[in-house]
C-alpha cells in the first residue's frame, strides 16, 4: 500500500484469532504495531473499566480419586477372562484445559450458564471493543480485517466503515474484495515473503480501486442490504448545490448507489 515501515499501526479487536504467532510477519514489516495493551497502561485500562467488587477465586477442583474398593469392583465387572492388564493411571488434568468453551464441550451436551467471571470478561470485551471502535473511526486510514461474513448481523469492520463514510467520506477507508485478495495470496503461496514486482503492483491496484467509486459501489451492493449502518449512503449524506453534477449510478433495482 506504499506505507513506510515506520508507520504506526493499531490492531483493533478484543481477541486475535490464531494468537500473536500470526502477527510475527506483520511485526517484522511494521515495528510500530500496537494494540490497546501496549498503547494504554494497566492503570488507564482499569480506569476505563471502573471500580469492581472482587469475585471469589475460581479454584479448579480435580475429580475425586477412585478408592481401592471401586477399582476392584470395576475389575470384577470387566469382561470375561483372560483379561488384559489394567489400563495405566489417568493423565493429570490441568486447570487451563477447563477454561473456555472447550472445557465443557466434551463433558455435557448443553452449554452451562456463564459464571460471574465469564460475564465480567464479556463486559470488559465490550468496553475494549468500544475503545477500538473510537480509535478506528478517528484513524488516518482503516483496513478491515474481516467483514461481510454472510451471517446477516453487523460486524465491527462494517460499522467502522459506515461511521467513517458518514463522518468523513474522503477518509482513506479500504474496502478490499476478499475473493480477489485470496486469489492473489494463492498466486504467491510458494514465495510469500518475497513476491514478484508485478504481484505487488496488482495488490496495490486492487487496494487503490477499493478507495475509489468502485469500492463504494461494491460495498453498497454487498453490505447495505444486510446492515444499513455499514453503508449509510445516500440517505444520510448532505447534498449541496453544485455546478458540476455527478452522474448517478443505479443498481438493478433502480436504487441509487453513488452520485447526486
Amino acid at each position: 500500500m506504499g506505507y513506510p515501515s515506520k508507520t504506526i499501526l493499531y490492531l483493533a479487536g478484543s481477541q486475535t484469532f490464531g494468537g500473536q504467532r500470526l502477527l510475527i510477519p506483520l511485526r517484522a514489516m511494521f515495528a510500530n504495531l500496537v494494540d490497546r495493551t501496549s498503547l494504554c497502561s494497566k492503570t488507564e485500562l482499569s480506569d476505563l473499566v471502573g471500580p469492581e467488587t472482587p469475585l471469589p477465586s475460581d479454584i479448579f477442583q480435580l475429580p475425586r480419586p477412585k478408592s481401592e474398593s471401586e477399582i476392584k469392583e470395576e475389575w470384577s465387572r470387566a469382561g470375561p477372562r483372560p483379561r488384559p492388564l489394567p489400563p495405566p493411571p489417568e493423565r493429570r488434568i490441568y486447570p487451563h484445559e477447563k477454561e473456555g468453551w472447550y472445557g465443557w464441550i466434551t463433558e455435557t451436551d448443553k452449554e452451562p450458564n456463564p459464571s460471574p467471571r465469564d460475564l465480567r470478561m464479556q463486559a470488559h470485551r465490550l468496553l475494549w471493543d468500544a475503545l477500538d471502535y473510537i480509535i478506528s473511526v478517528e484513524a488516518d486510514a482503516f483496513f478491515p480485517g474481516f467483514n461481510n461474513d454472510g451471517s446477516g448481523w453487523p460486524d465491527f469492520s462494517g460499522l467502522v466503515m459506515g461511521q467513517r463514510l458518514y463522518e468523513r467520506a474522503s477518509s482513506r477507508t479500504y474496502r478490499p474484495d476478499r475473493k480477489t485478495i485470496a486469489a492473489l495470496f494463492d498466486i504467491t503461496r510458494g514465495n510469500m515473503y518475497h513476491p514478484k514486482h508485478d504481484w505487488t503492483l496488482s495488490v496495490k491496484e486492487h487496494l487503490n480501486k477499493s478507495l475509489s467509486e468502485e469500492g463504494l459501489i461494491r460495498q453498497s451492493l454487498l453490505s447495505k442490504p444486510n446492515s444499513f449502518l455499514s453503508h449509510p449512503l445516500p440517505e444520510c449524506s448532505c447534498r449541496i448545490s453544485s455546478l458540476e453534477l455527478t452522474k448517478q449510478t443505479e443498481g438493478k433495482d433502480g436504487r441509487v448507489l453513488y452520485g447526486d
